[in-house]
């Protein structure tokens, strides 16, 4: 069986080749706040000269929006003085007659404070700027500097949301400032035009053309929710938090990172601007982002996983888990089902999932389409609030089978083992090379359900063992620490 990753549901970097474009903060809400959308560009071009105007007059248009950040942060930086240990070194031998204490060296430690840069736009006109967490987290001071503008102005955070790696910052320019235009990223095609505007190592108004290479891009670790757009225009260091814009001059996403080998080479993500619009709003109104939350542990569907729940087709995601006392366990979702709709769309995979639930309003109650038993169910779930810190996740018998060795739960084997669940059975030994083995299945788990039948004890897993011929393949659902996930172990041929 192939080797799903788990993700936990309930979320809540190392990556070869990646770079964030930009390096590394809450004020009352201004109630005359105006964003803008729409645009009148020519939409198809008859000549090259007319494209390349189009061009110019995007890069007019957009480029009084797009500011310049500047961070700057103290860092303490502690060292080891290479003479610190002279006084030692002359030390008299009659110290130690006389019991003279050895000083002890202590390391010496000096501040210096340390600049980096990025990119944002403006999105209303009293000051308001979107950009990427990352440019301002954790620094001392953020400093804006406008277009034909040499005063900086100093920001302050309205609100952060590293879960997508947006940020909202505001300035006090004390007059109205030029807001961008912001499109409509989910109409967005791939192979249309798109310019990068942005402030690459610290080159002010620069200008970047491309195309939209792909959309939907995610699996890189960086944010919880990913859901990038992939381009081919030059994106690099300090491009963080710029736009990218369409050819009709409206912001369709927000410049992140570039993976590279090359530091000014490779391939640029952005983040759609419909998913930063209901960041912002939120940001704007309450300082933080509020999402949905399901409550499970979602294991990812492959061929195999899909043939042994009898899915019609490979979409949906499986319950791994469920978590205690939440929505999904209020509302009868149980581990082993395949949520294959919600509130009346299909789910693609669990990224597609994932964003539903975060986008729906707290209190809400929807219709979620469950595979159980080889038929489709409805559960009606009430969706909560996703937590702050979301959650991660007798007499001694043996039994062989299957490459596996398994335990009853004494206090012994949980010791060994560091487990916690008073439910199911051990596994305390792989045979090398078994179909266990080859599974991906190790020591230290937890068997909760074989198939359909759950497992509290030794005498359960002996009977669900017992009528399984030799060469069935089943489905397993093993705990490890507190995330559970299935695998299919194939019988003997």
């Amino acid at each position: 069986m192939k080797r799903n990753v788990l993700v936990g549901f309930v979320l809540g970097l190392f990556f070869s080749g990646i770079i964030f474009t930009g390096y590394t903060a809450v004020e009352k809400k201004s109630e005359n706040s105006k964003i803008y959308s729409g645009l009148t560009t020519p939409t198809s071009f008859d000549n090259p000269i007319a494209l390349q105007s189009a061009f110019v007059r995007v890069a007019k248009t957009v480029k009084p929006s797009v500011v310049q950040i500047t961070t700057e942060k103290i860092v303490t930086y502690r060292y080891w003085d290479p003479f610190g240990d002279l006084e030692e070194f002359f030390r008299s031998p009659f110290d130690e007659f006389f019991s003279i204490p050895r000083r002890k060296q202590t390391p010496k430690t000096f501040k210096k404070k340390q600049e980096g840069l990025g990119s944002g736009f403006i999105v209303s006109e009293d000051g308001y700027i979107l950009t990427n967490n990352h440019v301002i987290e954790g620094v001392d001071k953020i400093l804006v500097k406008l277009l034909g503008d040499e005063k900086k102005y100093e920001a302050k955070i309205v609100g952060t949301d590293p879960k997508t790696d947006l940020a909202l910052i505001k300035i006090n320019a004390g007059r109205p400032l030029p807001p961008v235009r912001l499109g409509d990223s989910d109409k967005i095609e791939v192979g249309e035009w798109v310019i990068a505007i942005g402030n690459p190592y610290g080159l002010e108004e620069t200008v970047t053309v491309g195309v939209v290479s792909a959309k939907g891009r995610s699996g890189f670790g960086i944010t919880q929710y990913e859901d990038f757009i992939q381009t081919d225009a030059a994106i690099n260091p300090g491009n963080s938090g710029g736009p990218l814009v369409n050819i009709r001059g409206e912001v369709i996403g927000i410049n992140t990172f570039i993976i590279a080998p090359y530091a000014a080479q490779g391939i640029g993500f952005a983040i759609p601007i419909n998913l930063a619009k209901r960041v912002f709003t939120q940001l704007k109104e309450k300082g933080k982002v509020i999402r949905g939350y399901l409550g499970v542990y979602l294991q990812p569907l492959d061929e195999e996983l899909a043939k042994s729940f009898d899915l019609p087709e490979i979409k949906g995601a499986v319950v791994a888990q469920v978590i205690k006392n939440s929505p999904a366990e209020k509302a009868g979702i149980v581990e082993g089902d395949v949520i294959i709709e919600y509130d009346g769309s299909k789910v693609e995979d669990i990224r597609d999932l994932q964003m539903k639930v975060a986008n729906t309003p707290v209190g809400k109650r929807v219709p979620v389409g469950i595979w159980r038993d080889k038929k489709k169910i409805t559960i009606y779930v009430t969706i909560g609030e996703m937590p702050e810190e979301e959650p991660v996740f007798v007499e001694k018998e043996e039994i062989s089978w299957r490459g596996i060795r398994v335990s009853s739960l004494t206090e012994d084997v949980k010791s060994q083992f560091g487990i916690e669940d008073n439910e199911g059975v051990a596994i305390i030994e792989v045979e090398s090379g078994s179909l266990a083995d080859q599974s991906g299945i190790k020591v230290g788990g937890v068997i909760k359900k074989i198939d359909n039948y759950k497992i509290t004890n030794i005498s359960d897993y002996r009977k669900a063992i017992k009528n399984i011929p030799k060469n069935a393949s089943v489905r397993i659902l093993i705990k490890y620490g507190e995330v559970g996930r299935f695998y299919v172990l194939k019988g003997e041929k």
